[in-house]
């Protein structure tokens, strides 16, 4: 052990430091700024005492700076009196590995530094935040505490030191810190193993007649997959793409959406198609998955696997409920009803299915931005919804498509889409939220280009575990027939604001539910655009993306 003296810096404070809903993110060369990344961290341990004397899980998604702000974290953590560090090898842990972690070790917490599905690189973005010890993103009172501590923080603590071999697993002493260099794979591997059918799923890779592709798109899973999927599992080599982590994604963005993982959509379409398809984001938590020639949009692959959850291993004795965003579409309601589960609707944000999920009144949640998860966690796992899919397709013996399909037939179908409207002009995007406020109480009863308005309000939520209310959540416009508008502006973004429109539409009838999406949708489009006035107040035509 050796003995290092800390030194105490003085700084002044950022204007800019409040986390959204999943930390602080903001361009690269914003942290690279002179105290400010070690402003935010300090006022995590001013904050959240039980770190001293504690142990603190660290790690990230590998992406450019990600390896540099962990060597400052692990020498703040030194000073301020952290018992010990565990830190993915090479700076790598997905955020679902993290939270796995944190729970397994019962840790006092984690940093994760990633700024999720945003690109990467040196001119583009990075993100930290803090999880509490149930693994799980930081409640609202927490976030509010570390921003109110950057805005009054006048010093910081590190030790000066050489840097951390971060790519020898094993332990190391920093000062009277232990830094514990661990595989950032065999924890969440093995938890994997213990939820799903590892061998019902080697059969069906093994029959030969089955193929698949996940796309990690150089981000972190890229590591988990190939040894989940490839060799644990029995898939053949090349079925995990992209697998390699970089620093900026190989240029590309990794959101797994249509658009963005347009390789993917290309080997699960036409001939010669794979039959199932998979994607996760940069730090692991999202996730797409496709059949061939077949999307599974989000809300209905929640749906599915609540519907479903008696198939699989970890879930065989029965859920206790089920919770979605606010603007994820309702396909998950359907199915509770039917089943008798308690269902939930809640703000977007992981953090509001977490006190769910610690009160044991949910087991399945999901949000309609490509991420669903479980009890096992604390956060929503890409490569976990992956493997359930797997299973599921190994127990049923049938496509993508079918299971989907026979489920619309049994529950009906939610028609969903997203028009994301990003990098827009934020006072543009608040005057549009501003205008759809101003018209609410006179919308219910009235009449939208032949649909007639239910309801139409500014979604506030009260936590039935904490009590706790979260106002202004999103504008939803709900119709007689099922249908739904949803405004919302997203805080994941680094610049400008993103403004987003939900749509949603209900068949019950089965011989309509194989429609085109974009055909049953486009009477809602044309009312919500007209009704928020996007062209005229944000200059925006077209929307950015559509999902």
């Amino acid at each position: 052990m050796t003995i290092m003296d800390i030194s105490t810096i003085t700084t002044q404070p950022f204007s800019d430091q409040r986390p959204g809903t999943s930390g602080l993110r903001k361009k690269v060369r914003v942290f690279q700024t002179p105290h400010y990344l070690e402003n935010f961290v300090q006022s995590i341990f001013d904050t959240q005492t039980d770190l001293k004397g504690g142990t603190l899980v660290l790690g990230g998604d590998g992406r450019y700076y990600n390896r540099e702000a962990i060597q400052i974290i692990i020498r703040m953590a030194a000073a301020n009196g952290v018992a010990k560090v565990i830190v993915g090898q090479s700076g790598l842990l997905s955020t679902p590995a993290a939270s796995c972690i944190i729970r397994k070790y019962q840790t006092s917490g984690g940093i994760i530094l990633s700024a999720s599905h945003n690109p990467g690189g040196p001119n583009e973005d990075f993100g930290i935040k803090f999880n509490t010890a149930n693994g799980g993103p930081a409640p609202e009172g927490v976030t509010e505490a570390i921003y109110t501590r950057t805005r009054e923080i006048n010093e910081y603590r590190t030790l000066t030191a050489d840097e951390i071999d971060l790519d020898t697993p094993g332990t190391q002493t920093l000062g009277d810190t232990r830094v514990e260099i661990v595989d950032p794979v065999a924890d969440y591997a093995a938890l994997m193993e213990h939820l799903f059918d590892f061998e019902r799923i080697r059969q069906l890779f093994g029959a030969g007649l089955f193929s698949m592709r996940f796309d990690a798109m150089h981000a972190i899973t890229g590591p988990y997959a190939r040894h989940i999927l490839e060799e644990m599992l029995g898939a053949e080599p090349g079925s995990v793409i992209n697998g390699e982590p970089k620093e900026d994604f190989g240029g590309a963005h990794p959101d797994p959406n249509l658009v963005h993982a347009h390789e993917l959509v290309a080997l699960t379409s036409g001939r010669g198609a794979v039959d199932f398809g998979a994607a996760s984001d940069g730090d692991g938590d999202r996730n797409m998955i496709l059949g061939r020639n077949f999307f599974v949009t989000p809300s209905d692959s929640l749906a599915v696997m609540a519907a479903n959850a008696h198939h699989i291993k970890g879930y065989a004795s029965g859920i206790s409920g089920v919770a979605r965003s606010m603007p994820t579409s309702q396909a998950a309601d359907r199915v509770a009803e039917a089943l008798g589960l308690d269902c939930y609707e809640t703000p977007t944000g992981w953090k509001f299915f977490s006190n769910l999920l610690d009160a044991r009144r949910i087991t399945l949640c999901g949000e309609e931005s490509f991420g669903t998860g479980s009890d096992h966690v604390r956060e929503k796992d890409g490569l976990w919804a992956v493997l359930f899919w797997l299973n599921l397709l190994a127990v049923r013996k049938q496509s993508v498509a079918a299971i989907v399909q026979e489920h619309w037939r049994r529950f009906g179908r939610n028609f969903y889409t997203r028009h994301d409207y990003e990098g827009i002009d934020t006072a543009a995007a608040n005057g549009v939220v501003t205008h759809l406020q101003a018209r609410l109480a006179e919308l219910p009863g009235s009449a939208l280009d032949g649909y007639t308005v239910d309801y139409a309000d500014n979604f506030a939520y009260t936590d039935p575990v904490d009590g706790s209310v979260s106002e202004n959540q999103g504008i939803r416009i709900g119709f007689t027939d099922g249908s739904r508008i949803v405004y919302r502006l997203s805080g994941t973004g680094t610049e400008g604001a993103t403004l987003r429109v939900y749509l949603e539409a209900y068949e019950p009838d089965p011989d309509k539910q194989n429609r085109e999406t974009a055909e049953v949708m486009q009477p809602l489009v044309t009312i919500a655009t007209a009704l928020a006035e996007i062209e005229s107040r944000t200059g925006r035509k077209e929307p950015t993306v559509i999902t």
